[in-house]
Order: structure tokens, then sequence, then C-alpha cells
């Protein structure tokens, strides 16, 4: 299917971005210790040039679905940059790397186009909390304005996973289908378990409890997999999230 309709919408969020501009750096944040810890961890994530991402997108042989996933590995460099910025607010510099990062992207690596797109999802589905909590319970307005905009993104990026996911999910047997997905729910609910517990301090101090963090986390993969189960009915589009 071709995702013009995706390379429209992220090239008029592109120009969305571009005239609004960056906030205002020179308010300055002020944030908890742990909190400050938390997103240098989560800053490595949202970094990295998405060579190998855009490799497989390029050899499944939509031209248009490589160009829509360039246009999403811009964004998340963007929350990168973002979140570097936030940090050099407060005279605070970025992690050259940190091992559970580099855990995540070993594994997304590990095989196909479909397991990246599935570890990526999980990865969109952990941030939408996360940066809802530091968005809400942040106490902070320039960092409040940059996690709402970063989640905003991750929001939008979860159909267009989905919607490639759907179609690669549905060229596998269809008895295999649902063990597919439940084994994916079952890693999704592991990674909200083990953010909860390694940023816990953190999302002590944004008031997000973790038990409720990884419930949130675990309780959304619930409508994504039957979306991704469901039979393809036209081709790709923004509006269906």
């Amino acid at each position: 299917m071709p995702y013009t309709a995706w390379i429209e919408h992220f090239t008029a969020e592109k120009a969305r971005r571009e005239h609004r501009g960056d906030p205002d750096w020179r308010a300055g944040a002020k944030l908890p210790e742990t909190v400050w810890r938390s997103l240098q961890k989560f800053q490595v994530g949202e970094d990295g040039d998405g060579t190998n991402l855009i490799g497989k997108a390029d050899l499944a042989g939509d031209p248009s679905y490589g160009r829509a996933v360039r246009m999403f590995v811009a964004e998340e460099q963007n929350h990168a940059r973002l979140l570097a910025r936030l940090l050099a607010a407060d005279g605070r510099g970025t992690l050259g790397s940190h091992w559970s990062d580099a855990v995540f992207v070993r594994v997304r690596r590990l095989f196909g186009l479909r397991m990246e797109l599935m570890v990526l999802m999980i990865a969109e589905l952990v941030a939408v909390p996360y940066y809802r909590a530091v968005r809400d319970g942040s106490g902070d307005p320039l960092t409040g304005e940059v996690a709402g905009r970063i989640l905003a993104d991750e929001q939008r990026h979860i159909p267009f996973h989905r919607d490639r996911l759907r179609d690669s999910v549905a060229e596998l047997p269809a008895a295999v289908r649902p063990a597919v997905l439940a084994g994916w729910r079952l890693l999704l609910l592991a990674a909200g378990v083990f953010v909860a517990v390694d940023h816990g301090p953190a999302l002590h101090a944004l008031r997000m409890p973790r038990t409720r963090f990884a419930l949130e986390v675990a309780r959304s993969g619930g409508p994504v997999a039957r979306d991704i189960l469901a039979a393809p009915d036209g081709a790709p589009s923004p509006a269906a999230a």
C-alpha cells in the first residue's frame, strides 16, 4: 500500500514545527535530580541515525514507505535534540550511551522489519505515559512544553507503525497471528515493568506511581494488538489514529 498520506502528514508536521519554532530555552529548567537522570536516559533512546530501520524499510519494496520512515526518524532525532537542549538549560550534558538503550537496539535489530517495528512500537507505548507524566508532573514550564511536544509526536507514531505492522502480520498464517501478538504484549508488559523500576524515583517525583505506570503501558497494548490483527481495508491514513 502506498504511504503517501503519511508523507503528507509528516511534511505538514515538519512545516508546523518550523513555523512554531523552539521553546524559549532562556527560561531555564529546574527539576529534581532523579528526573534529570531519567531524562538523560530517554535522550539516549531518542538519539540515533535510524540507518538499520531505513535499510529494512527500503528493502520492503515500497518507496513511499521508505520515505515516510526517513521522516519518522527525523522526528525522533528532533526529540533527542529537544531533550539535549532541555538538559543544557540547566547546564547538564547528555549521556554518550546507556546499557538499557544498547540492549533495546540489539534486540530490535536481530531480525527483519516486522520485529524491528514491534520493538519500536513497544518503545512508543512506553514513551506516551512517560512523557505525559513529565508534562503534567514536572511543575516546570519549559520541561512541560518540551514533554508535551514529544508526547504529541509519539502519539502520532503509534498509528504509523500500526499501519505497517497490520500489513506485515497479515502475511503470517492466520493461526499464528494471535500468538505473535500475545507474545508481543508480554514483551510490552515486561518493558513497562522495567521502566517503572529503572525510572521509579523519577516517576515518584512526577507523582506517577510505578504500578500505575506499568499498568498503563500494559493496557495500551490491547487496542493496538486488535488493530494490527484487523484485516487491511485500504490505504494507511493518519486519520485512522
